[in-house]
């Protein structure tokens, strides 16, 4: 089960001590380049200002996946979840209604889609499971931000892609598991499946947004897993994929 740190009870919305503005991001607009991470905390905020109203409605045709990553948490009675990139809430609700005594947190870069996701966890009823924070997904105080050093469940959905340095990310995300809990990774794949020309226009498209399909995550959790279960699909003829540890 999840590691409780006893310093310091959760706290709602509460913020990261020492934990960076990084490289946290929802697909549909830029990673900036900056270089400092109040600069890109600013980045984010200008990008969803406006975007956030409509962001679920307008990614829900093409964020493939998500729904069955939700599905095969199967996160234990009790249990704690963390998404780290958790934008407008949607999957935290998602994960707070199918398994409906668990605890979640999320963290995100930005201020605006933190704003959009406080209001539809507080539409859903949801403040009392769900905590959010701003924080960096490759280097993370939880236990000071939540007062849970680590989480049964942890995962990305549509983050990695957007993330500079993901492989740290990645590594940041399996140390905040818990022993025996599982890390799980939804994202764009390599679209070995669909066709050369279709393959090509998806890629070119979402380079425009500064999106990278993670071609080789699977082998990035088979060297972070070292001996433990590593399972990885390609979904929709590899137009998504989907990873798992643990």
């Amino acid at each position: 089960m999840a590691e409780t740190a006893p310093p310091r009870p959760a706290t709602p919305d509460a913020p990261a001590p020492g934990g960076h503005a990084a490289a946290i991001a929802s697909p549909g607009g830029h990673a900036a380049a900056i270089d400092s991470p109040t600069g890109h905390a600013a980045a984010m905020d200008r990008m969803y200002r406006y975007t956030r109203h409509i962001y679920d409605i307008t990614r829900k045709p093409y964020l493939l996946g998500r729904d069955r990553m939700i599905a095969e948490l199967d996160v234990p009675p009790g249990g704690t979840v963390l998404e780290l990139g958790c934008g407008t809430g949607r999957n935290l609700v998602a994960v707070a209604r199918r398994y409906p005594d668990c605890r979640l947190f999320g963290v995100d870069i930005s201020a605006e889609m933190l704003r959009t996701a406080r209001a539809t966890i507080d539409a859903a009823g949801l403040t009392h499971r769900i905590t959010l924070a701003p924080g960096d997904a490759t280097e993370f105080d939880a236990a000071s931000a939540f007062g849970v050093a680590r989480f049964d469940r942890v995962y990305f959905s549509y983050a990695v892609s957007m993330i500079p340095d993901w492989v740290a990310a990645l590594a940041e995300a399996d140390r905040l598991t818990a022993p025996g809990g599982r890390l799980a990774v939804v994202d764009f794949g390599d679209a070995a499946h669909l066709g050369a020309l279709p393959r090509r226009l998806l890629h070119g498209w979402l380079a425009l947004f500064h999106v990278t399909p993670r071609v080789d995550l699977a082998p990035r959790l088979t060297a972070l897993a070292a001996g433990r279960p590593v399972r990885h699909r390609a979904l929709h003829r590899g137009y998504a994929q989907l990873g798992t540890i643990g």
